[in-house]
């Protein structure tokens, strides 16, 4: 078998074998393949695609590469919930404890981010004490003894998927469906989940700006979930806006806190409960979504939900007293309001713009080695709709940096990224489709 025999077959539309995608990888993760090649053959899928058995190979064949979590021994439908990203996006923190409250184990791995503001891992790190490094016996015993635990990632989870994520990266080859989809559901697989609940984000500050693609890439991942075994849905939600009012670790952490105890911001609240409805059902806990839905919703407010996250922050070592007092989680030295300079409504909110001012701020990470202030980040006043008054607040700036060149920039950035209109605007929808295996319907 030679590599650039299975490049160019690709390259001429046809469809690879089986054995022909793990040579490939294989290969690649050994060193035998180059990056010359492998960039080939990854402008060779972007132009051509691949069919739903060839990307569940490719998907297969990269969860195959490195270390591979086995959860048999907890007993239950072990569900997993991914985000493609967005700003604001705390729903892991809320549902993690939900779902387990419920009866579904969660025994999540996640990472730290890259970009507008921090993973899960960061935002966990701003709870005092808090491991998020724990063995695998360790690991499983927790889930075992309280329904939850949330770990980051191994350092070997698809090594494949990051030695063939950094080369699309500067070969412009990252925007391709198959690829796309296999990156995100491999290290689905190789963290042991048996069914898949995806939130495909959509908008101005997602990673897929237009609906069409959104749901094409929530087909493609429905159907590597369907093709290996894990029954998987995919909810397409709105990033035209920040998810829920906080960007930023700590700042998102409170607002998780909030949300467990039933005061947090609607959207993100709705979110929730659609999320973690449908992990529910697929955990076998609830015969229908409406079902679930009403068992998720009574957990959060009869205080369930929230002393399942003081289990899961006692369990690895935290305060969970934090969960009472949120001010226990760091907070910046500066709270600076950014004034409306007009009456009206708001129309529109850069999403993207103020995820970007977030991680300017410190909340986020420009390159892998960037340290993260857990403390700064920014809380809206302000949602698309919301009617507002000069002088009124549209967000507030939480910084630990104070002069006046870099809190202008910081205030004007921020100011820019809202458009305030006269006359009514209509509330963004949060969701517009929920994908599985009997097809797409629209919200």
């Amino acid at each position: 078998m030679r590599t650039v025999d299975i490049i160019q077959k690709k390259r001429d539309g046809e469809e690879l074998s089986t054995e022909e995608i793990q040579f490939l990888i294989q290969g690649y993760c050994e060193g035998g393949i180059p990056d010359y090649q492998m960039s080939a053959f990854a402008m060779a899928v972007f132009f051509r695609g691949m069919t739903a058995r060839e990307t569940a190979d490719l998907t297969l064949a990269m969860a195959s590469s490195g270390d591979q979590a086995d959860l048999q021994p907890i007993p239950g439908i072990k569900v997993d919930k991914h985000s493609t990203g967005g700003v604001g996006d705390t729903t892991t923190l809320i549902l993690g404890p939900l779902v387990a409250a419920a009866g579904v184990p969660v025994a999540k791995m996640s990472g730290r981010g890259l970009g507008h503001t921090g993973g899960t891992i960061d935002k966990l790190e701003a709870i005092a004490g808090y491991k998020v490094e724990l063995t695998k016996e360790q690991f499983l015993e927790q889930v075992q003894r309280i329904g939850v635990a949330v770990i980051s990632q191994s350092g070997n989870i698809t090594p494949a998927d990051k030695k063939l994520y950094g080369l699309r990266d500067v070969t412009a080859t990252v925007e391709s469906i198959p690829l796309i989809a296999s990156s995100i559901m491999s290290k689905k697989i190789a963290s042991g989940a048996d069914a898949i609940v995806l939130d495909v984000k959509t908008g101005s500050g997602a990673f897929m700006k237009t609906l069409d693609s959104s749901i094409e890439l929530a087909k493609a991942m429905v159907e590597i979930g369907e093709q290996v075994g894990r029954e998987t849905i995919a909810v397409i939600t709105n990033m035209d806006e920040p998810l829920g009012l906080a960007i930023g670790n700590a700042l998102e952490v409170r607002e998780a806190i909030d949300t467990l105890k039933g005061e947090g911001p609607d959207d993100l609240t709705e979110l929730c409960l659609v999320l973690g409805a449908h992990m529910i059902q697929l955990g076998g806990k609830a015969s229908s979504y409406d079902e679930a839905r009403a068992l998720i919703d009574r957990l959060i407010h009869d205080g369930t939900g929230i002393h399942k996250l003081k289990e899961l922050i006692d369990a690895q070592g935290g305060d969970s007293s934090a969960a009472d007092d949120p001010s226990r989680v760091p907070a910046a030295a500066y709270q600076i309001e950014v004034l409306a300079e007009e009456d009206g409504t708001v129309s529109h909110i850069d999403a993207e713009e103020l995820g970007v001012t977030a991680m300017l701020l410190g909340a986020g990470r420009a390159t892998k080695d960037d340290k993260i202030d857990l403390a700064v980040g920014m809380v809206l006043c302000k949602k698309v709709g919301d009617r507002v008054v000069s002088g009124e607040p549209l967000a507030v700036l939480h910084m630990n940096k104070n002069d006046e060149g870099f809190t202008g920039e910081m205030i004007g950035r921020t100011l820019s990224s809202f458009t305030i209109s006269q006359g009514e605007v209509s509330r963004l929808p949060l969701i517009y489709a929920v994908v599985s295996k009997l097809g797409v319907q629209m919200l």
